[in-house]
């Protein structure tokens, strides 16, 4: 019963997370998830972890997994911390590194995971306009603040800025920490890791959810400057020493160790993408330019929220979200197989054929 709760529950907003749907032959694009599965060497890594040693505790440093990342962007392993999935990461970072008396920026559309961390550790937080084009502008950046962090490319518009707009930024802002979310930047966008030599202020956060298709086993990690990390590892270790498993930090390091099948995997859904793209613009869709793996798109004689609902009806889940009130037109839809595509454009064809209401 709610009277039993601590003072903070009651004033928490909890994150929502993308929709599970357990139906039968579903089209899942609404939780931009990898449509293809993690290489064979990935599986036989899991495979090799099952056994007697799962009585034991896993390794509390996932020093394996760390000379592996430090390996993949040519960093120090010092220089890399890994967490249970990059939320966790996140909200290590929010408590270890941006709660100070000035508040915390971040755009007005993007990741709603970040107000709710800024609510949980009571920081101070001001949400910075997007364009009227949906673009971050780095120039609305350029004041005084207790840290920085977006996605790049952003989400949910897929908008990504390029490596010297956020070296500018880094230059503006020596005596804050800014943290670039790059859950989606294999997709197409630029990574800024290359900077972190140059910028002991610049944290940047991968995921293997996306990417390295293992959201099932939560991994995700960040590279920074080596006392940016030992504030995350000071979280960490007053928090859960333990938070990667056997299972997740032999997975990550075979995933991370694959790089020629995942990057076949990236092309492909870079190529489905510009078809998905192509065919939604032949039916009058208005689709904002993405580097993710995942597009925003809008039809201008008909609403997200009834597009969605009639999409769910034919077993084709896509994302439409609510607030803020400008993007409630839009939906957000995970680039899915060629075949998950067509079947999308094709159900939307006939969607606006018949002039779409129906379901009331």
């Amino acid at each position: 019963m709610s009277r039993y709760w601590s003072a903070v529950v009651h004033g928490l907003t909890p994150y929502v997370p993308g929709e599970q749907p357990k139906l039968a032959n579903l089209v899942k694009l609404n939780t931009n998830e990898n449509p293809y599965g993690p290489g064979p060497c990935v599986l036989e890594a899991l495979r090799a972890e099952m056994g007697d040693t799962l009585r034991l505790y896993p390794d509390p440093a996932s020093d394996n997994l760390r000379q592996a990342i430090a390996g993949r962007h040519g960093v120090s392993a010092g220089q890399v911390f890994v967490g249970n999935g990059s939320d966790e990461v996140l909200a290590h970072a929010f408590h270890g590194l941006l709660k100070h008396e000035a508040p915390v920026l971040f755009p007005d559309i993007t990741y709603s995971f970040y107000p709710v961390y800024c609510r949980l550790y009571g920081i101070g937080y001001i949400e910075v306009p997007l364009s009227e084009s949906l673009e971050i502008r780095i120039d609305d950046y350029l004041r005084p603040n207790g840290g920085i962090i977006f996605p790049n490319p952003n989400a949910p518009t897929g908008r990504s800025l390029a490596a010297a707009d956020i070296e500018r930024l880094l230059k503006a802002n020596p005596d804050s920490v800014v943290v670039i979310d790059e859950a989606y930047v294999n997709f197409g966008a630029e990574s800024v890791v290359p900077l972190v030599a140059r910028y002991p202020n610049l944290l940047v956060t991968h995921t293997l959810s996306k990417s390295r298709s293992l959201a099932g086993l939560r991994v995700g990690y960040a590279i920074g400057d080596g006392a940016l990390v030992e504030a995350l590892n000071r979280v960490k270790d007053s928090f859960n020493s333990y938070p990667m498993d056997r299972f997740a930090q032999a997975g990550a390091t075979a995933a991370l160790n694959d790089e020629e099948y995942f990057r076949e995997i990236w092309h492909r859904i870079i190529e489905s993408r510009k078809k998905l793209v192509g065919g939604l613009e032949k039916l009058g869709f208005e689709i904002i330019p993405s580097t993710a793996n995942f597009i925003f798109v809008r039809h201008p004689r008909f609403a997200g929220p009834e597009l969605a609902a009639r999409l769910r009806e034919r077993g084709i889940v896509v994302r439409n979200f609510s607030r803020p009130a400008r993007i409630a037109s839009y939906l957000r839809i995970t680039i899915g197989t060629d075949a998950q595509c067509e079947l999308l454009v094709g159900a939307l064809r006939e969607l606006l054929g018949s002039g779409v209401p129906a379901s009331r």
